[in-house]
């Protein structure tokens, strides 16, 4: 997400970049009085103080806590449908180490990514994978999970080979390890299909639900554009996709 605000920055013409950069000078008078009356107040010697360890934060005098709603929203809910699930062990491929490290103290986990992990935690192991070569075999696996993960694989930003279609041999061999009657949840962003080369793809609905033909779809639940107003939308109409330009699809699929 940050990314993505920094690029429309950038698009921006020149003077309303400027006005952006000289409208937090505003909190600057603000920051310095907070520094003057602290440094004032501050008698007990228990820290250095200097200026020269100033680190301004001019921004985050805000009424509510901002946040990333896709990273915040899509493991708080893939961890209520993981507990639903109640696997022996759940294995997670590639998706936010956060989902895995939290998850790992009410259940075991099991973690793959071509970058591993070193998690030393109880009831978590992290070990090195290839999602398209991943190492179970056929049908094997009863609760799986590839979060914000597909929509990246074939664009290069990972030092990955170049593929157009990297996304789909990604998405079946998820499908192909995933054993009858077993669970798959998959995470990816969606609203007007596109390509924002090289970070990744959107999709629609239609575009996930055409690449899951043979599983069934348990819960799709979304984190809208307009979540400040909305929250997340469990068991969402799907219509709604259609009106996201960065909304966050959340799939939990069952394998026919």
């Amino acid at each position: 997400m940050k990314n993505k605000i920094k690029k429309i920055i950038l698009k921006l013409p020149l003077s309303v970049q400027v006005y952006m950069f000289f409208k937090k000078l505003y909190f600057v008078p603000s920051f310095l009085g907070d520094f003057i009356r602290f440094k004032s107040a501050a008698k007990d010697g228990r820290f250095e103080l200097s200026i020269f360890n100033l680190f301004p934060q001019l921004t985050d005098k805000t009424k509510k806590t901002n946040f990333e709603p896709h990273y915040t929203f899509h493991p708080a809910w893939a961890a209520r449908i993981v507990k639903k699930i109640n696997p022996v062990v759940h294995i997670d491929v590639s998706s936010t180490l956060a989902f895995s490290t939290i998850v790992s103290a009410f259940l075991p986990v099991k973690f793959y990514d071509y970058r591993p992990a070193f998690l030393n935690l109880e009831g978590l192991e992290s070990e090195a994978a290839d999602l398209n070569k991943l190492p179970f075999p056929d049908a094997s696996v009863k609760s799986l999970s590839c979060m914000h993960v597909i929509e990246h694989i074939g664009l290069g930003r990972y030092g990955d080979k170049i593929d157009p279609g990297g996304d789909i041999r990604a998405t079946n061999e998820l499908k192909r390890v995933t054993a009858p009657q077993g669970s798959l949840i998959i995470i990816v962003p969606v609203g007007r299909p596109r390509i924002e080369f090289n970070a990744h793809r959107i999709y629609s609905y239609e575009q996930i639900m055409d690449n899951f033909k043979d599983f069934e779809l348990k819960e799709f639940s979304l984190v809208p554009d307009d979540f400040r107003e909305t929250g997340m939308i469990f068991n969402a109409d799907p219509e709604l996709v259609k009106e996201q330009d960065w909304g966050c699809g959340c799939f939990w699929f069952i394998k026919k």
